[in-house]
């Protein structure tokens, strides 16, 4: 059986916003573009319809569908990142090309798909094994939009 593979549904820009995921992460290409042999509700014939894409490892699928279909917060992908810099730098490819902030780690790209930054430290801090630590970190993430690792630790008393 083959790996699940999310399809993402877009209006006309499946292809431009593969390209931009597969720019944030390494392990990451562009495995086919599909050109579609008839005209659709999408598209013309010979139109982008899908593109198959693998991010940091994970298939994808990208589907040029019609108008109408809208992503919620209810679905998510989260990217998990070494450290500060590489959280910083995701974090702000996403804003810089017409992302949202939401709030702790979380975003919206452009298109709506929700995305959640979340650096590896974080999860370390709120699952310590000592209940208080866990706790202080929980918290301070809580405040947080873009999730800051030195002011977690500090929070925790690491």
């Amino acid at each position: 059986m083959k790996p699940i593979t999310p399809c993402l549904w877009f209006n006309g820009d499946a292809e431009e916003a593969a390209n931009f995921y597969v720019s944030l992460l390494p392990g990451s290409r562009i495995d086919t573009v599909f050109r579609s042999p008839a005209d659709t509700p999408s598209g013309p014939a010979g139109s982008v319809l899908t593109v198959e894409f693998t991010l940091n490892g994970s298939p994808f699928l990208a589907l040029n569908g019609d108008e109408g279909a809208e992503y919620t917060h209810a679905v998510s992908f989260q990217i998990h990142t070494r450290d500060q810099d590489e959280t910083d730098r995701v974090w702000s490819a996403f804003l810089a090309n017409g992302g949202k902030e939401v709030q702790c780690g979380w975003l919206t790209d452009r298109w709506g798909l929700s995305w959640q930054i979340v650096p590896e430290r974080l999860s370390e801090l709120i699952k310590d094994p000592d209940p208080d630590r866990a706790r202080r970190a929980m918290e301070a993430m809580m405040t947080m939009v873009k999730i800051d690792i030195a002011a977690l630790e500090k929070a925790a008393g690491h």
